[in-house]
């Protein structure tokens, strides 16, 4: 049996697309049968960006947890749980905080980009502290992986640094956890990343239709005016859905494209039909859970009593290792 454990999850500000599926989730369908497996509803950093819309986030809680299920994420072997009902973890933070300077975060890369894309000027003290959070999210229960896209390395670098930091300071408590980088999936505008606030996402519950509208409408290679001219698969936002959906088939497209025998409607439409073929047994396990809402919280419930009590254990020996635990409880 493995001595690892992995933690991840996801911020609770909506439900979750295609980009999350290549960056994580579908990795995470494999390695909950391999590892001990935590998955956090992050609703408390949800806040950092949305905390004048807590109605929103409690109600992607759920419709989280939905996708979770809807892709294959078996509560029996993964647990998981509501990051603001483990009190143990914002404890840890705050320990965390003492010794992270303000400069370290000021610099982190995805700090930086996140709040140039947001417009933050002034920065707010949960926005900044985002990965002193976390870093306790990770090491409350003892986490060694962490599956993730790019743009986490940073993050998953200063939680390293933070809990070998712990370790001098007081006593070894917690292992560095490592990163495992999934894919990375283009926006349908083809100008970035897949992601919710930029309004470029395909929805792991989008309908047959949806699928068809929105990558129909997707960018495909600029510099392709006509049907028979020679395409540039490798900048094509559409040929990277080949890639991620019909790896087996990818290398057929990039040929036909690249000599101009295939054009971007047709094109699309395969690409059209793979997506629909992934979500198709994904829209009829989530039409049964959606049935069972009671359920679900049955699962949040029962979750998050587990990881509170892993949470327990790892902040007695916090304390213990920092010398407050006063009455040796």
């Amino acid at each position: 049996m493995t001595s690892d454990i992995i933690l991840t999850g996801d911020r609770t500000t909506g439900k979750l697309h295609l980009g999350h599926y290549v960056g994580s989730l579908r990795s995470r369908v494999e390695l909950q049968h391999v590892y001990p497996t935590f998955i956090l509803l992050a609703d408390v950093q949800a806040l950092t960006t949305h905390f004048e819309h807590p109605r929103l986030i409690a109600d992607s809680v759920r419709q989280v947890a939905l996708d979770y299920l809807s892709i294959g994420i078996d509560p029996e072997r993964a647990t998981l749980f509501i990051q603001s009902m483990i009190p143990e973890i914002a404890e840890l933070t705050q320990y965390f905080s003492m010794f992270v300077t303000v400069n370290s975060l000021r610099h982190n890369p995805t700090v930086k980009s996140e709040a140039k894309e947001r417009g933050y000027n002034d920065l707010y003290y949960g926005f900044l502290g985002y990965p002193v959070s976390q870093a306790a999210d990770i090491a409350f229960c003892k986490a060694t992986l962490v599956p993730a896209g790019e743009d986490q390395i940073p993050h998953i670098e200063q939680a390293r640094k933070i809990v070998r930091r712990f370790n001098e300071l007081y006593r070894p408590v917690f292992k560095e956890p490592r990163i495992l980088i999934g894919g990375r999936l283009t926006g349908l505008d083809g100008g970035s990343k897949m992601s919710k606030s930029l309004g470029n996402a395909l929805y792991l519950d989008s309908s047959r239709e949806e699928v068809e509208l929105k990558l129909a409408k997707a960018k495909t290679d600029p510099a392709r005016v006509r049907k028979d001219d020679p395409g540039h698969p490798d900048i094509c936002p559409v040929y990277e859905y080949h890639r991620h959906f019909r790896p087996e088939q990818c290398a057929d497209i990039h040929k036909l494209c690249s000599k101009g025998a295939i054009g971007c409607t047709d094109c699309k439409r395969l690409a059209t039909q793979a997506v629909n073929e992934l979500l198709e047994p994904l829209r009829e396990r989530r039409g049964t859970f959606a049935g069972r809402m009671k359920h679900i919280d049955e699962i949040l419930v029962e979750g998050t009593r587990k990881a509170r009590a892993a949470a327990r254990e790892t902040m007695l020996e916090v304390r213990e290792a920092m010398g407050i635990n006063y009455f040796g409880d």
